[in-house]
């Protein structure tokens, strides 16, 4: 195998975080298009919605019990670690880093967190037509209406997010040579050998995956109201 620097090409992101990136890239793409549709494909964007919590779900999961580059640990770093790669980036050199870098580490919490808020409010949303989140009979209109609108404009931030990491990888293909587009489709990278990981635990990712699905039954189980939609 070639080598790069002395490193050989090992296993850094396991199968499901790769399924998870590219599942949760289409669920994004499915949600706005429904949205954008309109009435006729809402049904279909609600379970959209659902799935999407799954997803979110696995991950957050994941990030604790998920093999090490998997794991919020291993690239959540403190003030400290952040300014001192942005700045070695920003002189041109880099620390190098197996899995997610500090500003990558960052960039995959906003993304996640701004998903999550989409999530949420869309429990709440209401169509003001037919089309209601499973939770929307738990608060008030005025409530209702507001987080119906913070589900509509907070896209708009998902979008703004998903360009930056389009930036990013752009910045890393080009001027880093780095293909991280690649990584994420093989999940092999130019790394020393007690940086790989041996595998993808799909035993335990099945076992996360039960859990997600039952926490989402659950949430959408435990509605006020019975959702518009349903599992049959």
């Amino acid at each position: 195998m070639a080598e790069v620097r002395g490193k050989e090409r090992r296993l850094v992101w396991d199968l499901p975080v790769r399924l998870f990136h590219w599942l949760l890239v289409l669920s994004l793409i499915a949600s706005y298009v429904t949205a954008e549709i309109g009435f006729d494909t809402m049904e279909l964007h609600m379970y959209i919605g659902y799935w999407t919590i799954g997803l979110l779900i696995f991950r957050v999961l994941w990030g604790f019990v998920g093999p090490k580059h998997a794991r919020f640990s291993s690239f959540l770093k403190g003030p400290t670690g952040i300014w001192r790669y942005a700045k070695a980036l920003g002189a041109g050199t880099m620390i190098e880093t197996a899995g997610h870098n500090p500003l990558g580490g960052l960039s995959v919490i906003l993304l996640l967190g701004l998903v999550a808020f989409q999530a949420f409010t869309g429990l709440f949303a209401s169509d003001d037509i037919i089309w209601t989140g499973p939770y929307n009979a738990a608060v008030s209109s005025d409530w209702a209406t507001t987080l119906t609108h913070w589900h509509h404009v907070n896209f708009n931030f998902i979008l703004a997010a998903v360009a930056l990491h389009l930036l990013a990888i752009a910045f890393y293909f080009l001027v880093k040579k780095q293909n991280l587009v690649g990584a994420m489709v093989h999940g092999k990278k130019y790394v020393p050998e007690n940086e790989a990981i041996t595998k993808s635990e799909i035993t335990r990712a099945i076992i996360v995956i039960i859990v997600a699905a039952a926490l989402v039954y659950w949430l959408l189980a435990a509605a006020p109201v019975a959702p518009d939609v349903s599992f049959e």
